[in-house]
């Protein structure tokens, strides 16, 4: 399980032109499942995301986690971030979570962050349009297979 995390002043995402997401103060998380990525993934990356101290403090130090400075989450599945370049100019996506599978790990995703924050999200499958102001810039890109962050 991959996942891009930016911390953001704004984030939003439109369908056809038209807005269905925006968050304001908080965190776009771009989501990658690929093929056996389990629930225990799932708790692992949450939990982190949550306690990492990436906000500013009263003194402008990254002390805060996004509970402590009451953000949201702007939750956007992204299957290319399996993309396997290694042959070729095409990426392959096979090994990319089946989209059914996919879209209820998004659904828990998005259950676990909303028993502690505001969770909004993008349009699963859809082409859309994210749009965001990176705050800082701040940019991570985290990672957990068999319930175990990978550094």
């Amino acid at each position: 399980m991959k996942v891009v995390l930016q911390r953001v002043t704004s984030a939003s995402v439109n369908v056809d032109k038209n807005l269905i997401s925006k968050i304001d103060h908080g965190l776009l998380l771009l989501w990658g499942i690929e093929k056996g990525d389990t629930f225990e993934d799932i708790e692992t990356l949450t939990k982190k995301i949550l306690k990492l101290r990436i906000f500013a403090d009263e003194d402008g130090k990254m002390n805060k986690s996004i509970i402590d400075v009451s953000g949201e989450i702007l939750l956007v599945s992204q299957f290319t971030l399996n993309g396997d370049i290694s042959k070729g100019n095409r990426p392959s996506f096979v090994n990319s979570e089946d989209p059914e599978i996919a879209k209820q790990m998004i659904e828990d995703v998005k259950t676990e962050f909303s028993n502690y924050l505001n969770v909004k999200e993008g349009s699963f499958g859809a082409l859309m349009k994210v749009s965001l102001v990176n705050d800082g810039p701040l940019t991570m890109y985290i990672q957990s297979k068999n319930g175990n962050m990978i550094t």
